[in-house]
């Protein structure tokens, strides 16, 4: 299976259970579909997971069936978005907390232990990316969970090496170095 079959099966997992994900009170939410054999489980549902698919499937080529079974389902996220503004809304700033929280983590264990945590970049900078599509989604914003993202921000562009993209080539169309800064070099494995 490739990575565009692998997105598309959680989308469509996703959307058969968004209705009742987004009225629920749980950041994670079983999808239902088993991952192909061979396989890794599909994560559970989370918006944060949801929107980065998305991105992923817009910046992946994708052969032509893929494309349309994408436009159809990315309709059918936008009409899901549009029914229910303000539990979208605020699902995704419950998942921005959580995924703040992991960012958070993450950067702390990088400041104690740096050449220990250093290359677990390229896995945990999702947890960034997820901030930044979710934060253009999520309603209200707290303005100290804000200024967490800034100072994290902070720490991480006096130790990132900038440089080349840290995920596969054929996804950095979607990502650009302006809006998506933290995709493009590596942690040092010491502190600056």
């Amino acid at each position: 299976m490739t990575k565009a079959e692998d997105h598309l099966r959680y989308l469509e997992g996703g959307l058969a259970v968004l209705g009742d994900y987004l009225l629920s009170s749980e950041v994670f939410w079983p999808i239902g579909v088993l991952a192909s054999e061979g396989e890794p489980a599909l994560p559970q549902l989370t918006m944060g997971g949801l929107l980065l698919t998305v991105a992923f499937l817009r910046a992946l080529p994708l052969v032509s069936e893929q494309r349309e079974r994408f436009e159809r389902l990315d309709a059918q996220l936008e009409a899901v978005r549009r029914r229910w503004q303000v539990a979208w809304g605020r699902k995704c700033q419950q998942s921005f907390r959580t995924r703040l929280r992991m960012w958070r983590n993450f950067l702390e264990e990088f400041r104690e232990q740096p050449t220990e945590n250093a290359d677990r970049y390229t896995y945990e900078v999702k947890w960034r990316v997820m901030l930044h599509l979710l934060k253009e989604e999520a309603q209200p914003m707290e303005p100290a969970e804000l200024n967490l993202l800034a100072a994290l921000d902070s720490l991480l562009r006096h130790n990132l090496t900038t440089g080349w993209f840290v995920w596969d080539e054929e996804l950095a169309a979607g990502f650009p170095p302006g809006e998506y800064w933290f995709l493009y070099g590596r942690l040092a494995g010491e502190i600056n």
